[in-house]
């Protein structure tokens, strides 16, 4: 973490009340939640290939026939 940001997160948490620092970790806790944790496509490579290519094509054009296209009446 970038130490300027921690400290003045610090400062300011430090002048906060019980009350709002507890907050404040419940606001960080869950932004920790939201986080991507990923998986590195290193670990990913054993599904290369895994599906047949035939499907690939009929998914390819499914893709490209439904999507781009704009509903004026939708949402």
């Amino acid at each position: 973490m970038n130490t300027k940001i921690e400290d003045k997160v610090l400062r300011k948490l430090k002048g906060l009340s019980y009350e709002s620092q507890w907050r404040v970790l419940e606001f960080t806790c869950a932004l920790a939640e939201l986080s991507p944790k990923g998986i590195p496509g290193r670990d990913l490579v054993f599904f290369a290939g895994a599906i047949k290519s035939d499907d690939l094509m009929i998914m390819q054009k499914v893709i490209e026939e439904g999507c781009e296209k704009v509903d004026a009446n939708g949402w």
